[in-house]
């Protein structure tokens, strides 16, 4: 009854918020759009037409066309499948390897705390985009290169947070009393401490997706990340680079659709935050 009583709280505080609400309407919004995409896209979005290279928005062309004459409004419907592919697995990648390390860390302490958290501060050390730039230059361009990349570089936040949270936990006496019981530390960990320690794993997954968006959308703004014809909203705005002076939209609309999304993503991150503990608020 109390769990269920403390499901109700943070609901009910997550829907005050304003703020919150129009972040999950966005993510929302963005599921179905890349759900969506190949009923609502008007055209194939690696459709070549020579004859309409470069024209501005239209009623043919809700926002124009590229360099090739694709069409952009379907190259950015199907572009939402890409950021979501890559937000999503890149950060459940990173989330698995945090909660692990973090979980050990925190449980057992002592000399294994050391080693692991000296680990996650060497980690810390590189810059981690140009760690990931290092590593693309090496490996091929593609998108679960991509993916991998920014998870295994993007889990230490994550680690530090279990951590904190396992150290804070494990002596409890609901804890003492599983271990009185007899229960092993892989029940402990997984039954008793990891559960309650995701609440603060779901906001940082939750801001992560939208740091994974925006990382994937400059490594393919700069060449390096999902290679053409697949559309993507980086490659979108590459295109949108070479020709600012007379293409306009093909920097307007993919920016766009970058800024509501990860827009949407910290409005949610920051509403579960603050419904988790609204004294994070003041």
């Amino acid at each position: 009854m109390a769990g269920v009583a403390r499901h109700r709280e943070f609901w009910a505080r997550f829907y005050r918020n304003r703020l919150a609400l129009s972040g999950l309407v966005i993510v929302l919004g963005l599921f179905l759009v890349s759900f969506l995409a190949p009923w609502l896209a008007p055209y194939d979005p690696n459709y070549i037409d020579l004859g309409a290279m470069l024209m501005p928005p239209s009623a043919n062309h809700l926002f124009g066309t590229d360099p090739l004459g694709r069409d952009v409004f379907s190259r950015i419907l199907f572009g939402a499948q890409i950021s979501l592919k890559v937000g999503f697995v890149s950060v459940g990648l990173a989330t698995l390897i945090g909660v692990w390390i973090g979980a050990l860390a925190g449980y057992y302490g002592g000399w294994a705390d050391n080693i692991l958290m000296r680990f996650v501060d060497l980690m810390l050390c590189f810059p981690t985009f140009f760690l990931i730039l290092a590593v693309i230059a090496i490996l091929e361009p593609s998108i679960w290169n991509i993916m991998a990349i920014i998870g295994l570089t993007s889990w230490m936040g994550v680690a530090r947070l279990v951590r904190a949270e396992f150290l804070s936990l494990k002596n409890r006496e609901f804890v003492q009393a599983a271990q009185a019981l007899g229960a092993g530390d892989a029940r402990i960990i997984f039954r008793h401490l990891l559960p309650n320690s995701l609440a603060p794993v779901m906001v940082s997954a939750t801001l992560g997706v939208a740091g994974a968006i925006l990382t994937e959308s400059a490594l393919s703004f700069l060449g390096l990340g999902v290679q053409p014809p697949t559309p993507s909203w980086g490659n979108i705005l590459t295109a949108g680079k070479d020709n600012i002076e007379i293409a306009w939209w093909l920097s307007l609309f993919p920016g766009l659709a970058i800024l509501i999304t990860v827009m949407g993503y910290n409005l949610l991150g920051e509403g579960i935050r603050e419904a988790i503990d609204p004294r994070l608020k003041e």
